[in-house]
């Protein structure tokens, strides 16, 4: 068991303020986990913090003409307060424009240096005339060389995944001057990831014996490693970030993506200055004994399992992450997420439209969690969430039980006989053990970062308790046996108990009400956590509070359409965008249908779901990936023509449908065992998968 955790959060752009993408993706799993370590007793360090550095702030400051310091001001604020809103529990939200941070980074920075991980490099980069300056990723766009989208970043398309170079774009435009830039000589400084391939490939094989990694981040790690470790420019020709601590280095800060992950040990360093003991950021970041797990999005993985680690390996003296649990996206309403045009959920909006139902969110967002595929959200969900759960099983409750004891035993806990409490406690049996189990059950799936079975667990037990009030009917007890009555109810108030403890990882508000409700102190928390608190005669209540309201759909209609008008905007650019690409003066490349079949020849069809946990190019084919996937009892390899349209990165953890009996084949020297089923227009070629988290190796029939 370690002796302390260390856990961050993505440290989120300082150019806009939170959506319920990133809340899902990071903030919520992180939060969770930390607040269950303290309840536990734990020694753990939650840190967070804007990422204050690199082209996306001068962009965002241009867009709105002021400067960058103006811009991580304003949203630094935004985003801290919006964490702050919703319950994120950081023990500190820092910032990398900190001038602790600034040093820190610089001295890492040196240590590489001087330790040999850099390699000085010339060589031609993208260059403003206009403007007279370099462009950094972020300030070119152009073709994708993948799948040929036409409004892909230097660094990444956002249509199809690929991470990408400047120089690798088609028909490259300045964003600054929108004129095409010319290729011009810079010098740079290159980490030697070639130099540590090895090394990072046998540590990320060494950490699935110690706690395995969930498959599409293996799977992606895997994909990298297999591509080969280029060198890679850590340092950029800008005017805002932080500065290369070397000679002759005027105009070159560091990169975002090696100063960003430094800003975990400058914000640890910083907490513990705050805290009067500034040495002690060491135990945290330098004692072997901290197990350190970092909560990111999927597209952020490269850069916490491979590059991240060969930097504090390359430095040494630091410890490396145990785990780096990265969820998949959140969609919205069906469509992938764009803040760019403003297709999106802001947290700051949800908060104030929904004042006080911040755990109303948070409830949503656990259940849908991208943990192992990109999840939905929807207002109609949510809705359906508060209502039909939150509501009726835990509201419902709590409330049956707090009424009924005001009611008829003047909000206190009665006295109750020994023969009828133990006929209720025999009625109680399934209920009982639900409740002792709770803690356990929790526990194992947290530790996997399961979350969403985590919360409905907890759920279940709320389940559990209506059922036996169901059963028991106290209220109609209190006309014929009082006596048995009092004994359901207070058997009710033990129960609660248990859900104000356990819930409050998941809903920390809620969580706060009840333990006000039954006057929970600390001693009894305790007594909760041990399986041995009783509910005293005569503890006095507080008055009922209903802890959540039902959204009607009044409530909840100028929502849904706000977000269907923004969604069918997006969709005519996305046509748009479509049509000045397509060679086609119709809209639907449909093949003609092919010659009909028996039922008897589909029947010998061996259609299973599966899921792709490793995939990379076939080298010297352009459209052919090789894919490993798994059908729950075998994994295969399978070759498929998707290379134009997907990254290999982009699909780990895909769900799919194997034709699983397909007679094996040779593709460039690989064994093809099946084929993946695609749909296609001559536009687009999209995944055929199952609805649901159905297992691995089910039939389709």
């Amino acid at each position: 068991m370690p002796q302390r955790y260390l856990v961050t959060a993505a440290l989120p752009y300082a150019n806009g303020p939170f959506h319920i993408g990133h809340i899902a993706g990071a903030y919520i799993p992180a939060d969770i986990y930390v607040r269950w370590l303290r309840l536990c007793g734990e020694d753990v360090v939650f840190v967070c913090g804007s990422d204050e550095n690199g082209a996306a702030i001068t962009i965002q400051a241009k867009r709105e003409n002021t400067s960058p310091k103006a811009i991580v001001d304003k949203y630094h604020e935004q985003l801290k307060t919006g964490a702050e809103q919703l319950g994120i529990s950081f023990d500190i939200y820092h910032r990398t424009s900190d001038p602790l941070h600034h040093q820190t980074a610089q001295e890492f920075f040196k240590v590489l240096y001087n330790n040999g991980a850099f390699i000085e490099k010339e060589s031609e980069q993208l260059y403003d005339e206009k403007f007279q300056q370099f462009l950094a990723d972020r300030y070119v766009k152009g073709t994708c060389p993948n799948c040929g989208y036409e409004a892909a970043y230097g660094d990444q398309c956002e249509k199809c995944g690929s991470t990408l170079s400047p120089n690798d774009l088609i028909n490259p435009v300045s964003t600054l001057s929108n004129e095409t830039p010319i290729l011009r000589t810079t010098k740079h400084w290159y980490l030697r990831l070639g130099n540590y391939e090895q090394w990072v490939g046998q540590w990320i094989e060494d950490q699935q014996t110690v706690e395995r990694w969930k498959a599409h981040v293996y799977g992606s790690c895997q994909s990298w490693l297999k591509q080969g470790l280029d060198d890679r420019a850590m340092t950029r020709d800008l005017d805002w970030g932080v500065p290369v601590p070397l000679p002759n280095a005027e105009g070159k800060v560091l990169y975002v993506w090696l100063d960003a992950p430094i800003g975990y040990i400058s914000a640890t360093k910083a907490l513990f200055e705050e805290r009067g003991t500034p040495d002690l950021w060491r135990k945290y970041w330098q004692d072997q004994d901290t197990k350190l797990v970092h909560f990111i999005g999927k597209d952020n993985i490269v850069f916490h399992c491979i590059i991240f680690p060969i930097m504090l390996h390359a430095h040494g003296n630091y410890v490396l992450p145990t785990n780096v649990p990265a969820n998949q996206f959140l969609n919205l309403d069906g469509e992938k997420l764009s803040t760019s045009r403003n297709y999106a959920v802001w947290l700051l909006d949800y908060l104030r439209d929904f004042p006080e139902q911040q755990d109303v969110l948070r409830y949503t967002l656990t259940s849908n969690m991208p943990e192992k595929k990109d999840s939905d959200f929807s207002w109609e969900d949510l809705q359906t969430k508060n209502n039909s759960e939150l509501v009726s099983i835990l509201g419902n409750l709590v409330n049956r039980i707090m009424v009924l004891l005001h009611k008829n035993f003047g909000g206190t806990i009665p006295e109750v006989f020994p023969e009828p409490r133990t006929i209720i406690e025999e009625a109680a049996f399934e209920l009982r053990q639900y409740q002792r189990n709770l803690h356990y059950n929790v526990d194992q799936f947290l530790q996997q970062y399961e979350f969403r079975a985590g919360l409905q667990e907890v759920m279940n037990l709320a389940r559990a308790a209506n059922k036996f009030l169901t059963d028991t009917e106290p209220w109609k007890l209190i006309k014929t046996n009082p006596d048995q009555a009092g004994a359901v109810l207070t058997i009710g108030v033990e129960v609660m108990a248990y859900l104000a403890v356990y819930i409050e990882p998941f809903l920390p508000f809620t969580a706060e009400k009840m333990r006000k409700m039954l006057h929970l102190s600390d001693d009894d928390v305790a007594a909760v956590k041990t399986n041995k608190f009783v509910a005293e005669v005569g503890r006095e209540l507080a008055p009922a509070e209903l802890l959540f309201h039902k959204i009607e759909d009044s409530t909840i209609a100028p929502f849904v359409a706000d977000l269907r008008h923004k969604r069918a905007i997006l969709q005519t650019a996305q046509q748009t965008v479509t049509d000045n690409t397509s060679n086609s003066e119709t809209s639907i490349n449909a093949a003609p249908l092919k010659e009909a079949i028996s039922y008897d020849d589909f029947a010998k069809l061996d259609i299973r779901t599966a899921t792709i946990i490793a995939a990379e190019r076939v080298p010297k084919a352009d459209k052919l990936l090789q894919l490993t996937v798994d059908l729950g009892f075998e994994q295969r390899t399978v070759v498929s023509g998707i290379a134009a349209h997907y990254a290999p990165e982009q699909i780990i953890g895909q769900k799919v449908l194997l034709l699983a009996n397909l007679a094996p084949r040779k593709l460039r020297g690989i064994e093809s065992n099946g084929m993946i089923l695609m749909a296609g227009d001559g536009e687009q070629l999209l995944f055929v998968a199952s609805q649901g988290d159905i297992a691995d190796g089910s039939t389709v029939s």
